[in-house]
């Protein structure tokens, strides 16, 4: 959002307590004091990964869809460090980072925030473990139900971990029942 003064949207502080990673591995937003989704352009990820970790205080300027508690980030400011603007991608300052090499797997756990695209669209779940899962948002809104705070999901796909955080690029997702018969929803 290089167009956007940062200075003039408001601002909102917390603390930082994870990072959020797309299915190539690159952090691409945080969560904020454990509620609030963050999402920032791959371009700064790592720039934003070498300034900042969880634990961290920081001020983030930027837009809030209507549709999501999110904010798509156009500035973050980490405590007494130089503040982070997103002038757009291709700059020379930018650290380069390695994709993380994806492996097929299952995960399960309880749903604790719906995570969205930096225009508001569903495009995923955080799970109790600290893992998102991730899949286009037309698959999203199929999958809703499964993709709500509260929900207990099993899921399949590629997984990407670094030490930023854990994706599962979703290929299925069911309920998780507890009686150990799950039936897969194709994502």
């Amino acid at each position: 959002m290089h167009w956007i003064d940062p200075a003039c949207l408001p601002e909102t502080k917390g603390t930082v307590t994870q990072f959020l990673l797309n299915p190539r591995g690159e952090p691409d937003g945080f969560i904020l004091d454990g509620e609030r989704q963050v999402h920032f352009p791959p371009h700064l990820g790592a720039r934003i990964a070498q300034c900042v970790a969880p634990g961290d205080v920081v001020a983030v300027r930027g837009v809030k869809p209507r549709a999501a508690d999110i904010i798509a980030a156009v500035s973050i400011a980490p405590g007494d460090r130089e503040t982070i603007v997103d002038d757009g991608p291709g700059h020379d300052d930018e650290p380069e980072r390695a994709e993380a090499e994806p492996h097929p797997t299952e995960v399960a756990g309880t749903v604790v925030l719906s995570l969205h695209g930096p225009k508001g669209e569903l495009r995923g779940a955080l799970l109790d473990d600290g893992t998102s899962l991730r899949m286009p948002h037309h698959v999203a809104e199929e999958v809703r139900a499964y993709l709500t705070p509260g929900a207990r999901v099993q899921a399949w796909g590629d997984l990407v971990e670094s030490g930023d955080g854990r994706t599962l690029d979703v290929s299925e997702i069911a309920e998780q029942a507890d009686t150990g018969t799950d039936a897969g929803t194709d994502a």
